[in-house]
């Protein structure tokens, strides 16, 4: 899959209603080959800013955790790469760019949401207007980086 197909497929996974990080997480499993649903499942609560109280943004959580999943360990016994801290830094700061016009990384200054809020949270789903097309559009691009990433990642790796 590459990168633009992933940002695709990220904001339609959104726009279905999974949570940001879901969808992130989901495409960029695919890119690695990989089918963790415990991992998706437990992704969802890092929606709404880490479960809903507005802390940063679940797309970029999401990407990090795919790159914790390509470089990570999952026991004592395995070695833990270094390059996850670097492609994670890089991600971060793609991220960053991409929100410097909210103020920062955080789902309170992207989407403006309180997510305990009902009427908010229905406004925030049904009105065309509302916030959530820039989520829309940041979840695609964090799916478009974190592709760009992984293929940097390999293409790294390949060279020696």
């Amino acid at each position: 899959m590459q990168p633009e197909e992933m940002s695709d497929k990220a904001r339609e996974l959104f726009k279905a209603r999974m949570h940001c990080s879901q969808a992130v997480a989901m495409v960029g499993l695919e890119k690695l080959g990989l089918s963790e649903p415990d991992t998706i499942k437990a992704l969802g609560a890092f929606g709404g800013g880490f479960g809903g109280c507005g802390k940063t943004c679940g797309a970029l959580v999401g990407a990090a955790a795919i790159i914790g999943a390509l470089y990570s360990r999952s026991s004592l016994e395995e070695k833990e790469n270094p390059r996850m801290w670097a492609a994670t830094r890089k991600m971060v700061e793609r991220f960053e760019e991409l929100c410097r016009q909210y103020g920062g990384i955080s789902c309170h200054e992207i989407a403006q949401v309180d997510w305990l809020d009902r009427d908010q949270v229905k406004t925030f789903y049904t009105d065309p207007d509302s916030r959530r097309q820039h989520c829309i559009r940041l979840v695609g691009e964090a799916g478009r980086i974190l592709g760009e990433l992984l293929e940097q990642e390999k293409a790294r790796e390949a060279a020696k």
